[in-house]
């Protein structure tokens, strides 16, 4: 078994999906248009590797709050494979003001550092 795909709502889906394109190499698809659920769109983005993808939606029903439906998701992390990328993205994201926390070790044996994306949603990077 695997996990088929993480989705995460967001306000902006042209930000998040130019977010996971920038700092992640990843690729992402084309939008998709819900005709059962109108003003429902969607973008699964293509992490490099593995096959791993995260669906990315959007929908104008956010912006009222619904507790069903609400933006972002706690955190998901994506492994590096080691320090030496984590300390670079870690850098990178710094320069570019999206670090939140610098790199680490945490007390559950992580090598860490967590980056946010345009609308806040914390992403973990690690070793």
């Amino acid at each position: 078994m695997r996990i088929a795909h993480t989705a995460l709502w967001t306000h902006d889906l042209d930000a998040a999906a130019n977010f996971w394109e920038t700092y992640f190499g990843a690729t992402v698809g084309e939008p998709y248009r819900s005709q059962r659920r109108p003003g429902f769109v969607s973008r699964f983005v293509h992490l490099p590797g593995r096959g791993d993808q995260i669906e990315l939606m959007t929908g104008p029903w956010l912006a009222a709050g619904r507790p069903d439906e609400r933006i972002g998701w706690d955190h998901i992390a994506v492994s590096l494979g080691d320090r030496t990328f984590v300390d670079a993205l870690a850098e990178r994201c710094r320069t570019d003001g999206c670090l939140k926390s610098a790199p680490r070790m945490t007390g559950d044996g992580f090598y860490e550092a967590v980056i946010a994306m345009p609308d806040g949603t914390p992403v973990e990077i690690t070793a």
